[in-house]
Order: structure tokens, then C-alpha cells, then sequence
């Protein structure tokens, strides 16, 4: 019996693998489950079966403004970020053939809150706060291409981008603490700590999900079908070279991609840590190295994680709403360690 469907068109042939079908189904009932307990789950508990009724239309109204208003924007901003920095992680994993590069290990992450910070320092009070976006991807589109002028030498090799990632994304960090304890504003300063920090607190519809929505439903789909060519770098420069591929136009593609990921998802939740490097090796666990099953199953599992921590964020210490990227750190600082550890002798 095949493992595997196939779906052929005119002019496209598509090879899916059931394994990665079945456990894709399972990651997306998981996030839905997560989803309702967190919807249900707050200052004013909500029956579980009043959160499905809402969702299915036929709920009650007061129930129904705590829910659609208040809970599910933040639900499905948390599934978002999650799922872009969980593919961010793993396009970076797999064309460095890292598995301790993240965004936020090679400097995305950096580039992208020190954009933040700068607006919040310089412009907060006088431009948009719907300008936060620009600022951010910008950050990490600028960061980025510091790293990569800084690592280029007759091309970019993955261990020094790494190398170079990993000072440069100090750099940021260090910047971005001096404008924050610099700025005699002190709500610009705690809105620059929370950010830093990593939080989905107080986002809405028409703010947070309109802006990251359309990034997300685009740049997914256009990252998993680049799948096989970071199937292909993680084979080397020479393979890659030696089926046709140019190396240095396939890497910069790829890195543009995770940027744009990583610096959408910044934009709205701030720098919320180790998400994209715990979520890929979690998917590579589960279906195999092969990036058309890792992608889709890397975004479920961050979108799954996000949304764990930021309902243990909110509901652990009443009435305290705590940042979620102090939870995905907690996790995420043993994991790096441990992997550290494995790959002391490689």
C-alpha cells in the first residue's frame, strides 16, 4: 500500500504523504481544542460547550462579545506569530544545516525589535502606531543585511552567517536597552519592555489581525513551495550547484522569506523567543527531514505552543497578564542548552 497521494493537474504533479496528513490533522484539531480551552479559560469563565455555540453562530450575545471581542483576536494573533516564526525557524535550519539557528539566534528577531523600539523612542507620538509594521520588517530587512554584508566572502557560508548572526543580534539587543533606558518617557519605556519582551496583550481585529493576516496567507504558501530547494541546500553548495541550482540566489531567496515571516510576526507580537527554534525539531521528530511535511507541521506546532503559553501567561498569576515570551523562553533556554550539549563534538 502507497504511503503517499498524488495529485496531478495540468502542468503540476503534487506528492503528499499520508503520514504528514494524518499527524497535520491531528496538530490542527490540537490547536482548535487549545483554542476553545483558551477562549473559554479567563476573569469570567466561559462553559466550553457556550465557546463552541459562539463559534458556530448561535451562542449567546454577552457570551459573544467576551469571546469574538476580547479572547479569539488574541487566540488567532498567537496562532499567527506562532506559525511565522515557527516557519522562519525552519527555513533558516534548514539552509544554514544548523539546528540551533533561529531567527532570534542570528539576529532577525533583533533587527526587527530595535526597528520597533526606534519608532516607539523616536515617532510614537507622532505617527501612527498602524506604522509599527513598517518599522519593524524594515529593522529586520536592515539587520539582516548588515549580517549578511558582515558574513559575505565570495558568498555566504552558513556557519559564518551564524557566527556573524550571533554578535550582531547582541549588538541589536544592546541598542535597543540603551534608547529604552535613555527615554525619560516612561510609558514609551515600558511599552518598548513589553515588546522586547515578547506579548499578544491587547490585540483586536481590526488592528493586529488585518495587518499580520494578509503577510501570513501569503508568504506561507510561497515558503512551502520553496520547499524543495532548501531540500536541496541542506545537501551543500556543491550538490545544490551540481542539479542546477544557483546557490547564492536560492540562499538569499530563502533568507528574504524567513525575514519577512519572522519581521511581520515582531510586528504584533514583539520578540517572542525560541519558538522557531523548538517548533521545526519537534516537526523533524515527527514526520521526517523532508521540508514539504516540516513546514506545514512546523507552523501547527508554534501555532499550538503560542497559544499555550499566552493562555499560561494570562491565567497563572490573577490578575496579572504576564507576557507570553517569558514561557516560550522558559521552555525554549533548557531546549537550546540540551542541544548545546548534543552537539558538543559536531
Amino acid at each position: 500500500m502507497s504511503q503517499y497521494i498524488t495529485l496531478r493537474g495540468k502542468g503540476y504533479s503534487v506528492l503528499l504523504s499520508k503520514k504528514t496528513l494524518l499527524i497535520s490533522l491531528v496538530l490542527f484539531l490540537l490547536c482548535f481544542a487549545a483554542s476553545v480551552i483558551s477562549a473559554s479559560i479567563g476573569t469570567i469563565r466561559i462553559p466550553l460547550l457556550d465557546v463552541v455555540k459562539v463559534l458556530l453562530g448561535v451562542g449567546d450575545p454577552s457570551v459573544e462579545m467576551i469571546v469574538m471581542k476580547l479572547r479569539l483576536p488574541r487566540i488567532v494573533i498567537g496562532m499567527l506569530v506562532g506559525a511565522s516564526l515557527a516557519v522562519a525557524g525552519a527555513i533558516l535550519q534548514g539552509m544554514i544545516r544548523n539546528p540551533l539557528t533561529s531567527p532570534d539566534v542570528v539576529g532577525i528577531t533583533e533587527g526587527a525589535s530595535l526597528g520597533a523600539v526606534c519608532f516607539f523612542f523616536f515617532l510614537s507620538e507622532t505617527v501612527s502606531i498602524h506604522m509599527l509594521p513598517l518599522f519593524t520588517i524594515t529593522g529586520a530587512f536592515l539587520g539582516t543585511a548588515v549580517i549578511y554584508l558582515l558574513a559575505w566572502k565570495h558568498g555566504v557560508s552558513p556557519l559564518r552567517l551564524v557566527l556573524i548572526g550571533i554578535g550582531t543580534s547582541a549588538v541589536f539587543k544592546s541598542l535597543s536597552y540603551m534608547l529604552m533606558i535613555s527615554t525619560p518617557n516612561f510609558f514609551i519605556g515600558a511599552k518598548s519592555l513589553t515588546f522586547m519582551t515578547g506579548s499578544i496583550y491587547g490585540t483586536s481585529w481590526d488592528k493586529d489581525v488585518a495587518i499580520l493576516l494578509p503577510w501570513v496567507a501569503f508568504l506561507l504558501p510561497l515558503t512551502c513551495i520553496q520547499a524543495r530547494n532548501i531540500n536541496v541546500q541542506q545537501l551543500g553548495d556543491e550538490v545544490t550547484a551540481s542539479v542546477g541550482g544557483s546557490v547564492q540566489v536560492q540562499r538569499f531567496i530563502l533568507i528574504l522569506l524567513s525575514i519577512a515571516l519572522a519581521g511581520a510576526a515582531v510586528s504584533v507580537g514583539g520578540a517572542i523567543s525560541f519558538i522557531g527554534l523548538i517548533a521545526p525539531h519537534i516537526a523533524r521528530k515527527l514526520v521526517g527531514p523532508a521540508f514539504g511535511g516540516v513546514l506545514p507541521v512546523s507552523a501547527l506546532i508554534g501555532s499550538l505552543i503560542l497559544v499555550l503559553a499566552d493562555l499560561i501567561a494570562r491565567t497563572i498569576l490573577p490578575p496579572l497578564d504576564l507576557p507570553a515570551g517569558i514561557f516560550t523562553a522558559a521552555v525554549g533556554a533548557p531546549f537550546f542548552i540540551y542541544l548545546l550539549y548534543r552537539q558538543r563534538h559536531t
